[in-house]
């Protein structure tokens, strides 16, 4: 990122409605900032030197819409070796402060590559839009992968940090298409005596799938939680 002293600077020389892919080069190291990729800067390729070693960092729990570290708006972007985290403690979840997001996803057409999403609860919103992660490890307590996002997870890993619930998707209607699709990968238990549900149905069509996922035994054996719509599974 030679010439920038932040993320949010890089991405804001990228002129408005660019059409042509540009490429951003995030060294190793800790960058502390919230970063925003806006509607109208689609075409965007943020590349790090792995999820280890290029990390983007903030600790805001305002609230649900506000707190992400990394937002990403258009359609046609692209994360490779980055993680994006937010800072909250468990200690702070207990105490029941606001949820706090590492990133949300709204663009049609995003992809991810051996990123990393950490949090405690909703670490990444899945918003809305066709999204692809591959590789990529995810670490959260409570709905830590939610929205209405029509995403392909392939070998994901994920890490359960607290008890609560994987997924919270929200599919509003039988004619919408979104749905979370997990595709091989890990779900491990990242605490002694921890135990999730793989989801609960934030929304009356709620869509996840689990296929050819290795499930620790930090999963609760009913699996799923119908929540508010209870007899309509």
């Amino acid at each position: 990122m030679e010439g920038f002293k932040t993320v949010q600077d890089a991405i804001n020389s990228i002129p408005s409605n660019n059409n042509r892919w540009t490429k951003i080069h995030l060294q190793s190291g800790t960058y502390v900032e919230q970063v925003t990729i806006p509607h109208d800067k689609p075409c965007i390729f943020l590349e790090g030197e792995g999820r280890k070693s290029t990390i983007i960092t903030y600790n805001d729990h305002s609230q649900t819409d506000k707190s992400a570290t990394f937002s990403s708006y258009p359609p046609n972007v692209i994360g490779k070796g980055i993680t994006f985290q937010n800072r909250k403690l468990i200690a702070l979840y207990r105490a029941g402060v606001v949820p706090a997001l590492a990133a949300r996803v709204y663009g049609d057409k995003s992809a991810f590559y051996d990123c990393g999403f950490v949090g405690v609860q909703d670490t990444l919103w899945d918003a809305a839009g066709r999204h692809y992660f591959s590789n990529c490890y995810v670490e959260g307590a409570v709905d830590f992968i939610f929205g209405r996002g029509q995403s392909f997870y392939e070998n994901a890993e994920i890490k359960v940090t607290g008890g609560g619930f994987i997924t919270a998707q929200g599919r509003e209607n039988a004619n919408d298409p979104s749905g979370f699709v997990f595709s091989g990968g890990r779900v491990e238990d990242g605490a002694p005596g921890v135990h999730t549900l793989l989801g609960r149905a934030y929304r009356k069509y709620s869509r996840v799938i689990f296929q050819s996922t290795y499930l620790s035994a930090a999963i609760d054996p009913r699996g799923w939680d119908a929540w508010h719509y209870a007899g309509q599974e």
